[in-house]
């Protein structure tokens, strides 16, 4: 007779069960495990070995094989460890197996028996449902992941001696429970109040956070633009109970949730300009979420954004327009979410001082040209707000910061996302920024004034008809702000200033 051990593997955000099958037979000693397992799955022989027998339990001297189906799904990683082990007291009569088809089990052991945290236990929780099996059998340190998942059992082990008393006996160490609570209110140490002057740029920032545009800075240096990047987390709605999820389960399959019951705060993602696009975009022989992912719901800011790396830059195209990231490999396919607020700062030229009154450009016009190439048209078609940052003056570099703080300005942020949310309420999308196609049309409908207006200024800033959907989207969102239900020319005013490096770019080539 076979044991069959139930587990998990992932392929991007997607879990995927794997059954673990186990057979003792008569022969030379030997631990063979076939399923195209990779090699710390192969290296397991040797944890699950010492793990039994430093667990009190006899290792079996027999032909050993261990097949993992379906056969033709690579596995990767040591979370089959704990199956592994199971599964082969199971088949030795140790275990009984009146619960192994009802249960998943995934843990690394170590060789003392102990179990580990491993990776992706989110999704790999959310896939039971699906299958409805009773529970999941798991590293202690992943308790609180699991716990996400509504109607289903955990069996959080600290030890493979608590998964032979669970099966067997039905006991389960009283230690063996986490502290599941988790602080729902959010506090900063920064605040909007403290930047001081620039009133158009907080101002675009409130537009930008209420329909989470993308927005790109151009400024000298000292301008306030990373304070300003770094502010946004202050006026940005909380994440809604789906958003959470979504976002754990990112942090699940990199192994960073930190024993945290739900991510609650919007992520900010700072990646630095060395950053290769497997970095940014993820990848790698086997797909991993990369700094885009990890910024789903929130937040991903790039300072100094020509000193990236063309080919880095572009790879964002594909993220900015869909959502989302698929990376395709020889043996595997895997797509993982990629909604981002997009903020990027950049110098108006390589010296910083392009159209600084205090101090002087000693860039040629050809310099200038050179360093904006560096940013493709398509890339800037894709960032919904170009805004320009001024250097400060004097009296405001010595006045005191007393501005709006961010919590007034939330306030009114938030406001704006419920006009949307309420908008959207039977659509696949929640915010202006993923408007596309004919929702925009559809959602932001103008009349011949806005109409004239805009056409005169797709004219003179030469726009694009992407941009000119730009536009539109934050045209709408400026109405939202306003608690208007129709666009008006003054909020289509407003949203066209926001092209401006179109208009700079091209007063810079002559």
């Amino acid at each position: 007779m076979v044991a069959k051990i139930l587990s998990s593997t992932l392929i991007g955000m997607k879990a995927l069960i794997i059954n673990v099958e186990v057979d003792l037979s008569r022969g030379l000693p030997s631990f063979n495990i076939v399923g195209l397992p990779d090699k710390a799955v192969r290296e397991s022989r040797d944890r699950v070995r010492a793990a039994i027998k430093n667990s009190g339990y006899d290792f079996p001297s027999q032909k050993i094989t261990i097949n993992m189906a379906p056969a033709n799904i690579k596995k990767i990683g040591p979370h089959y460890d704990l199956a592994i082990a199971t599964g082969i007291l199971a088949e030795k009569g140790i275990i009984k197996n009146n619960l192994l088809d009802s249960f998943l089990i995934a843990g690394e052991l170590s060789l003392n028996g102990c179990v580990r945290k491993v990776k992706g236990i989110l999704p790999m929780s959310s896939k039971l449902k699906e299958k409805k099996l009773q529970g999941i059998i798991l590293p202690i340190k992943n308790q609180n992941e699991a716990n996400l998942v509504e109607d289903i059992k955990i069996i959080p082990v600290k030890s493979f001696s608590d998964v032979v008393k669970f099966l067997n006996y039905g006991q389960l160490n009283k230690n063996n429970i986490l502290d599941n609570s988790n602080s729902s209110k959010i506090v900063y140490d920064i605040d909007f109040s403290e930047i001081k002057g620039q009133k158009e740029a907080k101002r675009a920032f409130e537009i930008a956070a209420s329909g989470l545009h993308n927005i790109l800075m151009i400024g000298p240096p000292g301008s306030g633009k990373t304070m300003l990047a770094r502010r946004i987390r202050t006026i940005l709605p909380p994440l809604t109970k789906e958003e959470q999820l979504e976002l754990t389960k990112v942090y699940s399959i990199m192994g960073i949730v930190n024993n945290k019951k739900l991510i609650k705060e919007r992520p900010f993602r700072a990646p630095h300009q060395n950053i290769s696009p497997v970095g940014l975009i993820g990848g790698g022989k086997i797909p991993e979420p990369g700094e885009v992912s990890l910024a789903h719901n929130g937040t991903l800011f790039l300072d100094e954004l020509p000193e990236f790396k063309r080919n880095v830059l572009e790879s964002l195209r594909q993220p900015l327009e869909k959502g989302s990231v698929t990376i395709i490999r020889s043996q595997m396919r895997a797509t993982f979410p990629a909604k981002i607020m997009l903020i990027a700062a950049m110098n108006p030229c390589p010296c910083g001082y392009y159209g600084d009154n205090r101090h002087e450009c000693t860039c040629s016009l050809n310099k200038i040209k050179k360093y904006r190439s560096k940013i493709s048209g398509p890339l800037l078609d894709r960032i919904d707000i170009h805004l320009e940052v001024p250097g400060l003056s004097v009296n405001e570099i010595m006045e005191d910061a007393n501005g709006e703080s961010s919590k007034q300005i939330r306030k009114r942020v938030i406001n704006a996302q419920k006009i949307q949310f309420d908008r959207y309420n039977n659509e696949i999308f929640n915010y202006n920024s993923q408007l596309k196609g004919k929702k925009i049309k559809k959602y932001c409908p103008l009349n011949n004034k806005c109409k004239y207006f805009l056409k005169d200024a797709i004219e003179r800033l030469y726009l694009s008809a992407r941009a000119y959907d730009r536009i539109l989207k934050i045209a709408r969102t400026i109405a939202d702000l306003a608690g208007n239900e129709n666009i008006k020319k003054s909020h289509v005013a407003e949203a066209a200033q926001y092209r401006s490096l179109n208009r700079r770019i091209k007063s810079a080539q002559y």
